[in-house]
């Protein structure tokens, strides 16, 4: 079986439960091969971000050109992009190498609140990345911000949805895990909608989920699967994930990214 190649183009959590670590841990777990490009390095554990180390455009540039030049990907995410020069950088690369399976998780927040993007970049992400996107996968506050709409419902996902396919991806899923009863994610891809519906598990706060579901998705589109199945197994993965998670720090809890896990419930 050919091994598939995914980069995931992140910041780093040194607590190892969100950002690059979580996405090359979920690569490896569909057996495909991990590579990165480190956008940023967070000084970070269970309670939250103490600080942010940006890495600059320039160096984010060649560290994209050596995974390129030599490797090659099937597939890519994105993740933490803090600035509007970063954005640019990421975007100009996935230009120039023309990488078409590319899964854009807008992240803006920490679970702990902490913002991960300055406000101008947020411009610049619907602007330069958006519209490379094959699929992006907003979870409800940030599709809030994309769209400056206000997001209480299933119908409301329906149309933040069509406004952020609109601004060019291919493919959109809002992520409807902040919204109360099942955890319903909703996949637009420009004709139809589809829902998925999980259980809402009770594991109080988690880390990496979002990082975890995109990863996911980007590994099971450069495996060959259809948009509608890599979201569909993405969302079996991370309930799975969830339901294994379990408390190693003192704040929130960190998911499992291989099975069969023990949990410590």
């Amino acid at each position: 079986m050919k091994l598939v190649r995914v980069l995931t183009i992140a910041g780093s959590d040194s607590c190892g439960g969100a950002g690059i670590q979580a996405d090359l841990k979920t690569i490896m777990a569909f057996g495909g091969l991990g590579m990165s490009v480190i956008t940023a390095l967070t000084a970070q554990n269970t309670f939250g971000i103490q600080d942010i180390y940006e890495i600059s455009p320039e160096f984010v540039e060649k560290q994209f050109e050596s995974v390129m030049t030599d490797m090659g990907v099937d597939a890519a995410k994105t993740g933490m992009l803090t600035n509007t020069g970063i954005l640019k950088a990421v975007a100009s690369m996935i230009r120039k190498y023309g990488i078409e399976k590319l899964v854009v998780d807008p992240v803006m927040a920490a679970k702990g609140g902490e913002s991960l993007i300055r406000g101008e970049a947020t411009e610049a992400l619907i602007r330069e990345l958006i519209p490379l996107a094959f699929v992006v996968t907003p979870n409800i506050p940030e599709a809030e911000v994309l769209t400056e709409m206000q997001i209480t419902s299933t119908s409301d996902m329906k149309k933040a949805a069509k406004v952020i396919y609109d601004f060019g991806a291919k493919n959109v899923v809002i992520k409807g895990g902040h919204l109360t009863g099942d955890a319903v994610d909703i996949l637009y891809d420009g004709k139809k909608f589809r829902r998925y519906s999980s259980e809402r598990i009770d594991k109080k706060e988690t880390h990496g989920t979002g990082c975890t579901f995109s990863a996911a998705i980007a590994t099971l589109l450069a495996k060959g699967e259809s948009v509608s199945e890599a979201v569909g197994k993405a969302k079996l993965y991370i309930t799975q994930a969830i339901k294994s998670s379990y408390g190693i720090g003192s704040g929130y809890r960190l998911i499992t990214h291989f099975f069969p896990a023990s949990s410590d419930e």
